[in-house]
């Protein structure tokens, strides 16, 4: 089983802070790590090559200070890197294609495991992208998954119903924080990764040195959030009383 791991390079969305002046968040100095949900589809990747066997490649599309960043995943478990330098203001087109053409490059790759969404941006877009320029069948939302040699069953949490899907390989599927708890890499681990390959390429070694972005991100803004501060200082039913009238008057309860 030849798998494949899609992750991301994010910011600590936890640390970002938004600069009442200007309404913008405040992005330098805040630490950056591998996007969490990643972290799953990595574990899961790496239970399914345990049980059927093969090998697992990290492919990240981001600027050259990701590949430590991937170390963390190698460390867990997986068995080498690829990492593609982003050029500037690489939008969803861009970087799902760069994926898609470094995937080919690898060649001969069974299983493509992404995040359902980053946690940065979470819009869900670059697992059906890929899928879509590679022309293999998809299964998105995944939250239990039981891999065969020559099929994958999996649960999808599809909002209102749990649909029950199948596919023979080459697929990729996306998967949910709730699919798995990924493990944490031992001292000994984490020190062995530093001997595991990763390999750095550019779009030009893809063949896409030409590829221009279909969309430009004009502002970024945060949301400012304020807190009414009530409190109510009456017994507690009389206060109980009170709470759900005004939560009633907000439209939180029906």
């Amino acid at each position: 089983m030849n798998i494949v791991v899609c992750a991301k390079q994010v910011v600590d969305v936890g640390e970002i802070k938004v600069n009442p002046s200007t309404g913008k968040p405040v992005l330098e100095g805040i630490p950056k790590k591998i996007s969490d949900i990643d972290k799953n589809a990595n574990e899961e990747a790496i239970r399914i090559r345990d049980k059927i066997g093969g090998k697992i490649t990290v492919l990240t599309v981001g600027p050259p200070d990701a590949k430590e960043r991937m170390k963390e995943l190698l460390a867990m478990g997986a068995d080498a890197g690829v990492l593609v330098t982003a050029p500037d203001k690489a939008d969803y087109h861009v970087t799902s294609t760069l994926i898609a053409k470094a995937i080919q490059r690898i060649g001969a790759v069974d299983l493509i495991i992404c995040a359902e969404a980053s946690i940065d941006q979470f819009s869900g877009q670059i697992g059906p992208r890929v899928a879509g320029i590679l022309n293999i069948p998809q299964l998105t939302y995944c939250f239990k998954i039981a891999a065969e040699k020559d099929k994958l069953t999996a649960e999808r949490n599809m909002g209102d119903n749990i649909v029950t899907s199948q596919t023979s390989y080459p697929a990729l599927i996306t998967v949910t924080k709730e699919v798995n708890q990924p493990r944490l890499p031992s001292l000994m681990q984490i020190l062995g990764s530093a001997k595991k390959p990763i390999e750095v390429i550019t779009p030009a070694d893809l063949g896409a040195s030409d590829i221009r972005p279909g969309m430009e991100v004009v502002d970024i803004k945060g949301v400012a959030m304020s807190r009414k501060n009530v409190v109510f200082k009456d017994d507690m039913d009389e206060s109980v009383a009170k709470l759900a009238e005004s939560l009633a008057k907000e439209g939180v309860l029906g």
